[in-house]
């Protein structure tokens, strides 16, 4: 009986010892590696923070943040935790800090690249170390910028205009603010050093809204310039349009001939006429991400000659139905109309970036003629080129026509600086040309084209174009 229970005794002994052997090295096996990561950043400044994250289901009990430079690594205070062997933690949540660094924390970087180094030890028997790096740039002189001469600027109200200036510093990117909407600057052809920016001052913008050069850098470091500038306004035309003397069966049915858009036939035409054309024109706006950072244009543009102007840009609609208010909008183009399916020439050389269907546009050609100066034309009745041709100012692009939301056979054109809908009529004339691009850019001068004829009402018996 004693025999027995001494060797119950040894079993249970040795089960113990087994076990007690055996748990470090389970401890061991199940050590893990920590993720590390560190969100985007390009450059450090003065005082920059960084955000790091640390995963790992036993939590770190070391993480070590450093900046290498020439060979050179400064470390920052480690950020430490208890250390754990054999009671560890399973579900750790990840770590996520943010430490402020940069030449404060670092005085002997300079400007230049450098790297931010992360290393982490994982709270566990096995502390396995894991690392992480990014590069980045040190910029810690501030940006500057100086406008080239000190001529006077006279601005348009829904117009366009160009500045040209210098960077310097630590700077990334530069242009000229009008109120809180930056227009990108470019380097400006032939000119070392200089800069240009072409920018649009929108009809719908105050007159005394602030404009300035500004260069930046990430750091968040800004330095501005002002030049001196004068803000004319202008009075746009409103007009009522009845409903009834439009043909919205057929418009409406043309856009939407599948009846996607619910409701009665004014609702479909109301939702097209607002919701569609801010769609649409979104669109359009988003071409500039497109454009050539280079002038594929030159001279001043070609308008449709000989036709009737029967609407200007800007123009405030008001739709009725019944007598009563059923919308309102503003157009940014001009309607041109000649006979039915004229020749539509392209206004000035360029790349064909759109040539197809643009709901309320109809049948529409984008033509990028470069530092996001681009011309649009719509409600064509065909096309003759296609995306990625490249076309010649008076060439022949499509035919006229009443496609999208017309009421009748004519061409709607407008032009657009980095998305922004302008007044072609600046862009039409020679003298603008001259004296606002050409004279900063050492372009050839222009030949004078033929202006599009305005006339009050439209031609007898012609259909009203919308």
């Amino acid at each position: 009986m004693d025999g027995s229970l001494d060797k119950k005794v040894k079993a249970i002994l040795l089960i113990v010892l087994l076990a007690l052997g055996g748990a470090p090295v389970y401890l061991f096996l199940t050590g893990t590696h920590t993720a590390l990561r560190i969100s985007p950043v390009q450059v450090l400044g003065y005082s920059t923070p960084v955000k790091i994250g640390a995963a790992n289901p036993h939590g770190t009990r070391l993480l070590l943040v450093a900046v290498e430079q020439d060979g050179k690594s400064y470390a920052l205070p480690p950020i430490t935790a208890p250390t754990r062997r054999f009671l560890i933690e399973r579900h750790s949540p990840a770590a996520n800090i943010t430490i402020n660094t940069g030449k404060q924390a670092a005085p002997a970087l300079h400007d230049g690249k450098a790297r931010i180094v992360v290393s982490a030890v994982s709270n566990d028997l096995r502390a396995l170390t894991d690392r992480t790096s990014v590069e980045v740039e040190v910029m810690t002189a501030p940006p500057r910028v100086e406008v080239s001469g000190g001529a006077q600027h006279y601005i348009n109200q829904g117009g366009a205009e160009m500045v040209v200036f210098t960077p310097s510093g630590a700077w990334t990117e530069a242009g000229v603010k009008v109120g809180d909407r930056m227009y990108a600057g470019f380097p400006l052809p032939d000119h070392p050093g200089q800069y240009f920016s072409l920018f649009a001052f929108p009809w719908d913008t105050a007159v005394d809204t602030p404009l300035s050069v500004v260069a930046t850098n990430p750091t968040g470091a800004t330095a501005s310039a002002s030049f001196p500038y004068k803000v004319f306004p202008k009075q746009f035309r409103a007009s009522t349009i009845r409903l009834e003397d439009m043909h919205v069966e057929r418009i409406v049915n043309q856009i939407d001939p599948e009846n996607k858009i619910k409701g009665d036939l004014i609702e479909r035409f109301v939702r097209i006429n607002s919701q569609m054309r801010r769609e649409n024109n979104k669109a359009l706006a988003d071409l500039r991400l497109q454009s050539e950072p280079k002038f594929l244009w030159s001279g001043a543009f070609l308008p449709m000659v000989d036709s009737t102007v029967e609407s200007r840009f800007a123009d405030r609609r008001t739709y009725t139905w019944q007598g009563k208010k059923v919308d309102e909008q503003i157009h940014l183009g001009f309607d041109l109309a000649k006979v039915a399916h004229a020749p539509v020439p392209a206004a000035n050389d360029g790349k064909v970036l759109w040539a197809e269907n643009l709901g309320i546009y109809g049948n529409c050609i984008v033509i990028d003629h470069g530092f996001g100066l681009q011309t649009i034309y719509g409600h064509l009745s065909q096309f003759e080129v296609k995306k990625g041709d490249v076309v010649k100012k008076a060439q022949e692009i499509g035919k006229t026509g009443s496609t999208g939301l017309a009421g009748g056979d004519h061409l709607h054109f407008t032009m657009q600086v980095d998305g922004v809908q302008v007044n072609a009529v600046e862009w039409w004339d020679p003298h603008w040309i001259r004296d606002r691009i050409l004279s900063q850019t050492g372009q050839a001068e222009p030949v004078a084209p033929a202006a599009p004829r305005a006339r009050k009402r439209a031609r007898p018996g012609a259909p009203r174009r919308r």
